[in-house]
């Protein structure tokens, strides 16, 4: 089965130490149990716990040092695909336990990104050690806004510098080895990137935004003493590393959904079909089997697709900069549907999710954080807009990319250049994707795709529509969803996904085309012409009802497969 199950963990691994790191996780939350596991959550307690275990196991440190800076241990890199499984894991067991695996993701890119190699020495040192990291980007009044920063880095006369300004919404910024800070020097008015300790007399931890488990933390900085030793990037250097930084990390969110939605279906799926209501078995009901099948089938798909997104990450060069297309889709596709697996979960179970002793009641609150974190929904869908025109109209030849999981270090990432000509990044053809199958559902959405294509080019948007971002954040709703069905049957093929769930996936993907297009139907600018397409696009799934009750048998198989230990 592809997805997560803690008590049948058969995956395969390339090396040993990979499989041992992910067992060993699973081992410390299941001997922690969920009763502590909610007991931390309620009273928001500091994962002291984990943070412990992740340094007597060196995991941080394994998993996310490059292997340049690996001391020498051969079980150290920065991998990707078992990054991925880590990202899961920590997910299924609870958001805030991934939070600081992410955000201390972050804090390291602008130092392993940086050429200055005392700095990143540093780094792996501190993880070796069990440090955590923080990347101290967003501020109160700016949020996330690379442009403007009101940290202030100002040059005294012996060279030195003393930094000035206030930082806000910073994971682990209590507790940070190293946080990576992001400002401008006061004489030449340039980006800089620098590094600072969260202990520091002049670092001011302020407080903690957040109610839960993580320190979300708001500081300052008081005249803190910088060295050239502690600078990163300075000028378009720093502006690069910021969002290059962010292009990794982004890729991450969609990973701790997986893992959410994970937990949260076997603990629906268990609950109801246990509980009789009107004389009958509550997955007896036709709208409750719809739910699951429809939960089952987006989460099937949102696992194939970052799979496959994280080979087009490892074998990203200069040459082939496709990753950044699928990684907004990561973070922004496949973290909403996490939301709408939940929703409907949720209206299964209905009061059941809100019971403090569930899983299920801190998934449905923290699914809603993932869309919000790394740039909104609107700003991703904004950048894969960018793409549009040479993926569906310009493709290119590029060399088959497998299933990469070579236990190699992805060292492209730290070396991702200017984080320009988004535009002119070509793409393969997604049409061999869509004919390696020939199914029914697949085949409406292929017709779905060429009239999008057609109205693209014969009902193009107006002057004034080019300008409407909302207009235009529902055309790129309906392209993502190309580019996504476009992952998920490359590794349908690649892992040999049974057909029949295939289809069921595409099943849930030809109505979500065609709720897009009503969408942009109803849109108050949208014209005649455009309104004639959007009604053409409009189709209904094919109906197979063998295919429907193979995958719901799939679905209800899962009851009682997977209940955290006590």
């Amino acid at each position: 089965m592809l997805l997560l199950n803690p008590k049948k963990h058969v995956r395969k691994y390339p090396d040993e130490r990979s499989r041992e790191i992910v067992l060993k996780t699973i081992e410390f939350f299941e001997k922690k149990g969920k009763v502590k596991l909610k007991e931390d959550d309620h009273e928001r307690l500091w994962y002291d716990d984990l943070l412990e275990f992740i340094k007597e196991n060196n995991i941080f440190a394994q998993l996310i040092t490059p292997k340049k800076y690996a001391d020498g241990d051969p079980d150290t890199r920065w991998d990707t695909w078992r990054a991925c499984e880590f990202n899961e894991v920590l997910g299924f067991y609870g958001l805030h336990y991934w939070y600081t695996w992410q955000v201390s993701i972050l804090g390291l890119g602008p130092i392993f990104m940086s050429e200055n190699e005392e700095a990143k020495k540093k780094a792996a040192k501190f993880l070796r050690e069990g440090g955590i990291f923080a990347f101290g980007l967003s501020e109160k009044e700016h949020g996330a806004d690379v442009y403007n920063t009101d940290m202030i880095l100002t040059k005294q006369d012996d060279g030195t510098y003393l930094a000035n300004g206030y930082k806000y919404y910073i994971g682990n910024g209590n507790e940070a080895a190293m946080v990576s800070v992001f400002g401008k020097l006061a004489d030449t008015d340039e980006y800089v990137f620098f590094a600072v300790d969260s202990q520091h007399e002049n670092y001011v931890c302020r407080r903690n935004l957040v109610n839960t488990q993580s320190y979300v933390s708001e500081f300052s900085l008081h005249d803190y003493p910088i060295t050239e030793a502690d600078i990163l990037h300075k000028g378009k250097g720093a502006f690069h590393a910021a969002l290059n930084t962010v292009n990794i990390g982004k890729y991450n969110l969609g990973w701790a959904s997986v893992g959410i939605c994970t937990h949260a279906l076997y603990e629906s799926i268990t609950h109801a079909s246990n509980r009789k209501l009107y004389g009958m078995m509550v997955t007896d009901f036709p709208h409750v089997k719809q739910n699951f099948v429809d939960a089952y089938s987006r989460l099937t798909a949102m696992k194939l697709f970052g799979l496959r997104a994280s080979d087009y990450m490892r074998t990203a060069s200069d040459e082939d900069r496709r990753y950044l297309l699928y990684n907004p889709i990561m973070k922004m596709k496949v973290t909403t549907e996490g939301e709408k697996v939940i929703n409907l979960l949720w209206d299964v179970i209905a009061a059941k999710g809100f019971e403090g002793d569930t899983f299920f009641e801190a998934a449905a609150r923290d699914i809603r954080a993932l869309p919000k974190l790394e740039g909104t929904v609107h700003v991703n869908v904004a950048l894969i807009i960018k793409f549009m025109p040479n993926f569906l109209f310009m493709p290119t030849e590029f060399p088959e990319i497998p299933t990469v999981d070579d236990p190699i270090d992805d060292e492209f990432l730290f070396n991702q250049g200017p984080t320009k000509g988004l535009g002119k990044i070509k793409f393969h053809d997604y049409n061999k994707a869509y004919n390696l199958f020939d199914l029914p559902n697949v085949n409406l959405f292929k017709e779905q795709i060429d009239i999008f294509k057609q109205a693209l080019m014969m009902a193009p948007p107006d002057k004034a529509q080019q300008k409407d971002i909302d207009f235009l954040l529902s055309i790129g709703e309906i392209f993502t969803l190309i580019a996504y069905g476009q992952l998920i049957l490359e590794n349908s093929k690649l892992l040999d996904v049974d057909e029949a769930m295939i289809d069921q996936i595409f099943d849930v993907f030809v109505r979500d085309f065609s709720k897009g297009a009503l969408d942009v139907y109803l849109k108050t600018s949208s014209t005649d012409q455009q309104k004639e397409f959007c009604m053409k696009m409009v189709r209904k799934p094919d109906n197979n009802p063998e295919r429907y009750e193979k995958i719901w048998n799939e679905v209800h198989s899962l009851d009682g497969a997977y209940e955290m230990n006590k």
